[in-house]
């Protein structure tokens, strides 16, 4: 059986979502939470593919947009593409503090992304070109745009996240778990429910890109940065005929009062 991962940061350290496929059509969704990404990667060591939702490869100068990947991901998403954020340059990764990433930076670093470097820092020290066959990045708001097929709510709401588990139930079926139950037995301190949410569809796009399903961004060969990591996020074109990165296709025209009965549905059997 094959298995593949999906990883996000947490307040806790690491959701690792691991999902398998049954022999028999079946398959099983795993939670776990890992303390650093040394260990999420230990957790999933026979992933065959592993999907992370934060930066691998960094500019050695700062770009307006960040990365070409960073950028694209946003052309594809429109008015959702604030949910991407500009990693740092490399001179500050090592910073101290905010002020001395943005001294170092020479150009403007948000406090967003400031609050995730020590995340970056560890999949950069964990990471090199040998292990991006296997170990790729990836943007769960573009993967849960492509399985829509339209905008959803914001992530952080109760709609949105009913939303995303009503497109997850649609993947899984009864292998996912009750993820309010999961947040409630690992702790509410530790990760919040969009976390857990962005690791199961993280391991979606893990298992399309060990099918050979999934494409990159940006289009083309991704720019290299000076450890030989590529600069790329990967993603899937929707199955209902998109063909260029912002196309998702007739799914498009699926109703948002089609995906409010889903998540009705959702929230009454809780």
């Amino acid at each position: 059986m094959r298995c593949h991962a999906g990883m996000d940061g947490c307040r806790g350290g690491w959701v690792v979502a691991i999902a398998t496929d049954g022999a028999d059509g079946g398959g099983t969704l795993r939670i776990d939470v890992a303390r650093d990404f040394a260990e999420a990667l230990a957790f999933a060591a026979s992933a065959s593919r592993i999907a992370v939702d934060m930066p691998i490869g960094l500019l050695d100068v700062p770009q307006p947009g960040g990365r070409a990947c960073d950028r694209a991901a946003r052309a594809v998403l429109g008015r959702q593409g604030s949910s991407v954020f500009s990693p740092p340059a490399r001179p500050a990764l090592d910073a101290s503090d905010h002020r001395d990433a943005q001294r170092r930076q020479g150009a403007g670093l948000s406090i967003q992304t400031w609050n995730i470097v020590p995340r970056i820092r560890e999949v950069d020290a964990a990471i090199d070109a040998s292990m991006q066959p296997r170990v790729i990045e990836a943007h769960p708001e573009l993967a849960f745009r492509v399985l829509a097929g339209a905008p959803l709510e914001r992530k952080s709401t109760a709609d949105g996240f009913a939303e995303r588990v009503a497109l997850l139930r649609s993947v899984f079926g009864a292998a996912l778990p009750d993820l309010v139950a999961v947040r409630r037995a690992i702790g509410p301190s530790v990760l919040k429910l969009d976390d857990l949410a962005d690791a199961c569809v993280l391991a979606l796009v893990a298992r399309r890109a060990d099918e050979g399903s999934a494409c990159r961004l940006p289009d083309g060969d991704p720019p290299v940065d000076v450890r030989g990591l590529r600069m790329e996020i990967w993603y899937w074109r929707s199955r209902c005929g998109g063909s260029a990165p912002g196309d998702v296709g007739p799914c498009r025209r699926r109703t948002r009062a089609r995906r409010a009965a889903q998540c009705r549905t959702l929230r009454g059997a809780g």
